[in-house]
């Protein structure tokens, strides 16, 4: 069945998230609400959304609005109709009443609950009708969170399911995973019981909230929200009705009721209004007595707060064998977090679903998990998991792993899709090269780099395993959340600390070499970003022959809010973008004031859509929806390419002293009406020497090595100063930017 028109009924947080991101994916959409004004404000809000729902904000009046009680007619013109109403099943059956008395024969008809089962919700409907019945289990942020479940029943019609899944999947971007019609599903199921799991057993081992946070967390390829923090993040007493749904569905047998019980201390919290980060604190709190801000955790056995204390278990990779096997607490607590998590996850496997990496799946696209349970199974070792444990009766999946003993039984990864994905082909490729910062994998006739340190910031390693990988055409593409967040600062400052800026200088130039060698290969080189593609990452991405981009991408030159300058080529690239202009040929001036105005103030675009008026991207560079499409789509590049030849190298004619004017009168304006501050103005004018072009004039050539070597002693020159450095460690402390 074609899906062409959708109609969602409640504009809630959820509803409104849904309707946007189908505005996304050029579907007609309409949102009903019991009010015109209730739907209407909430397309107010998608317009306004921080971060933004909406991938191009010019489209939001694809978004229709409407009543329930006088434009119910519209939902006879829906291929597809989303409940979206708030969790009462009195409310949900009245809808369903309406809806199946207007729909058209065959529309397919869901609810977006996040806990009530499919036998509750559709009790009221005749056999033909639950046929065309299921629910649609999005993850908020809609745009943002990778994770659908689709969950049906044995009413369903089969291929209409399918024909949903491939719809989702296609057109929404979706990982869409269908499971069966069990308490929690699939996602939430697994995701609550491993939150419980690993407070629970903070509490019994006496750990506190911030050691707890730092082992589960990113050594376990956890967000770094951790347990205490996601509480908070969530709400303690929306997690609470969370736990009380689960106990009531889920029969006594189920371990889930062992981690489920109420805890005194929590109770008390929600009773106080120690809610989470929506009310007065929670785990942690933040303390404005005094006028400063000091961050609070909680005494778990106390219920007392004091300052937080920042805990460094030495383990910022994940490496699961070590971290289990770390004889002190923080070894023991995660082991015995992890083999809990594995044992609950294995004893669904069939009850939810019958492929267990759908669950390792549902944990990566629904709670950004770096490996789900079965791939920590898979890493542990299956023979050391089973040297380790004891209890396991009844568990079907581990009995017979048990006995089979395959180290090799996870197959194939991402079943529940077609599509040739990352995840896939990293496990059939051959890994021929790799370090600290990246990994290589060769496959069929061309190499892949992946980036793996945190944020996946660039250093030296970086640079390497792309130097060496461009040996043949190259995609550059990460699984993880982010392409690159720029240069590893801490590694900078490291060197700066010591007052080794001959270092600093050594790697930048290093890095410029590199990116000069990705653009000017043999092969094609294709950059593959989503998340954030910043600094450095965006450098990297800008010197590469194409790109295949992820809708969902945060892409831009930020360096000058740290204090510094793109140095690996971003000044020059995009200097070499505008001039190409017809506004630029008829003005020597306008590329260097555009670039000037857009690194000066770095910024950013949260869409391929925003991102092309800058010039971050081209029209021609590919734009993906399905983040597990782009490897699929870099392949494409690489297969209408075959006859590809490097790019002659750039030149360029700028103005030098003339526009540098203009940009000193900016900078005055800005300086007077106190935008920026000293450091700033200093900052700003070592941009503007760079992109006037130095010491030259129009009828003068540069080359490309001409504006390397102008980036690199700008960014030396700055890199020295005390107040970039304050900047740079005010940013890595707090994550904000200084104003000095």
């Amino acid at each position: 069945m074609e899906i062409k028109k959708v109609v969602i009924i409640g504009s809630g947080t959820m509803g409104s998230g849904i309707a946007a991101h189908l505005c996304n994916a050029n579907v007609p959409v309409t949102l009903l609400d019991l009010t015109t004004e209730i739907s209407t404000n909430a397309r107010d809000r998608i317009f306004k959304s921080r971060p933004p729902l909406l991938i191009d904000k010019s489209k939001i009046n694809n978004i229709k609005v409407g009543n329930i009680l006088d434009d119910f007619d519209i939902v006879k013109e829906a291929d597809w109709i989303v409940e979206a109403v708030v969790e009462r099943i009195d409310i949900k059956h009245q809808i369903y009443d309406k809806i199946f008395k207007f729909r058209k024969e065959g529309a397919i008809v869901s609810s977006n609950t996040s806990s009530i089962p499919i036998k509750v919700l559709s009790q009221n409907l005749t056999n033909e009708q639950k046929k065309d019945f299921c629910i649609t289990h999005f993850f908020n942020p809609v745009r943002y969170m990778g994770l659908l479940e689709i969950v049906k029943n044995e009413n369903n019609d089969l291929e209409k399911i399918n024909s949903l899944q491939k719809f989702c999947e296609i057109e929404l971007g979706k990982g869409a995973i269908v499971c069966n019609d069990t308490p929690g599903f699939l996602g939430n199921r697994v995701g609550v019981y491993a939150m419980q799991i690993a407070m629970t057993e903070a509490f019994k081992m006496k750990l506190t909230v911030e050691e707890a946070d730092a082992i589960f967390g990113r050594p376990m390829g956890i967000p770094k929200t951790g347990v205490f923090g996601l509480y908070d993040l969530i709400g303690i007493d929306l997690m609470a009705d969370v736990l009380k749904s689960f106990i009531k569905e889920l029969p006594k047998t189920d371990k889930f009721h062992e981690v489920a019980q109420e805890i005194p201390l929590i109770k008390k919290l929600i009773e106080t209004g120690y809610t989470g980060r929506k009310g007065k604190g929670g785990f942690f709190r933040i303390n404005k007595d005094g006028g400063a801000k000091i961050l609070e955790a909680l005494n778990l056995e106390t219920g007392d707060y004091s300052p937080s204390k920042k805990i460094d278990i030495k383990s910022e990779k994940v490496d699961l064998k070590k971290l289990i096997n770390r004889d002190d607490k923080y070894g023991k607590y995660a082991w015995s977090v992890i083999s809990k998590i594995i044992k609950y996850a294995s004893s669904l496997v069939t009850e939810i679903t019958d492929e267990f990496n759908d669950i390792d799946e549902a944990m990566r696209l629904g709670f950004n998990w770096s490996k789900g349970p079965f791939e920590m199974l898979e890493e542990i070792g299956v023979e050391n998991f089973f040297s380790k444990i004891d209890n396991y009766d009844g568990n079907k999946f581990l009995e017979n792993l048990a006995k089979s003993k395959n180290e090799n039984f996870y197959g194939e990864r991402q079943k529940y899709t077609k599509i040739e994905t990352l995840g896939k082909v990293k496990r059939k490729a051959q890994s021929i090269d790799g370090n600290s910062s990246a990994q290589i994998y060769q496959f069929k006739d061309y190499n892949i780099v992946e980036f793996t340190t945190k944020a996946n910031a660039l250093d030296y390693d970086s640079m390497d395993a792309l130097k060496k990988a461009t040996d043949k055409p190259l995609i550059i593409i990460n699984e993880s959340m982010q392409f690159s967040a720029g240069v590893n600062l801490s590694y900078t400052m490291d060197f700066a600390n010591k007052g080794d800026f001959k270092s600093i200088e050594k790697f930048i130039k290093y890095f410029q070499e590199t990116c000069k060698e990705l653009k000017y290969s043999k092969y094609p080189v294709i950059s593959a970003p989503s998340g954030l593609t910043l600094g450095g990452g965006f450098e990297v991405l800008v010197q590469s022959n194409f790109v295949a981009s992820h809708t969902n991408i945060v892409i831009g030159l930020v360096e000058t809010i740290v204090g510094l300058i793109p140095a690996g080529g971003g000044c020059k690239e995009m200097l070499a973008r505008w001039q190409n202009t017809e506004e630029s040929k008829k003005d020597p001036h306008f590329a260097p004031l555009k670039v000037f105005d857009i690194i000066g103030y770095g910024k950013t675009a949260t869409s391929p859509v925003e991102a092309e008026p800058l010039k971050y991207l081209m029209p021609e560079d590919k734009k993906i929806m399905n983040r597990n499409s782009l490897l699929e789509a870099s392949k494409q590049i690489l297969d209408e390419n075959r006859d590809f030849n490097s790019p002659s190298e750039l030149v360029f004619n700028l103005p030098g002293e003339s526009v540098r004017g203009e940009m000193y009168k900016v900078l005055d304006k800005l300086y007077n009406d106190k935008v920026i501050q000293d450091h700033g103005m200093e900052v700003a004018k070592e941009l503007a020497y760079v992109l006037s072009g130095g010491d030259t004039s129009i009828d003068k050539q540069l080359s490309e090595d001409d504006l390397f070597k102008l980036e690199l002693d700008a960014f030396m020159k700055l890199i020295e100063t005390p107040k970039t450095q304050e900047r740079i460690k005010h940013t890595l402390a707090t994550g904000k930017p200084l104003v000095n």
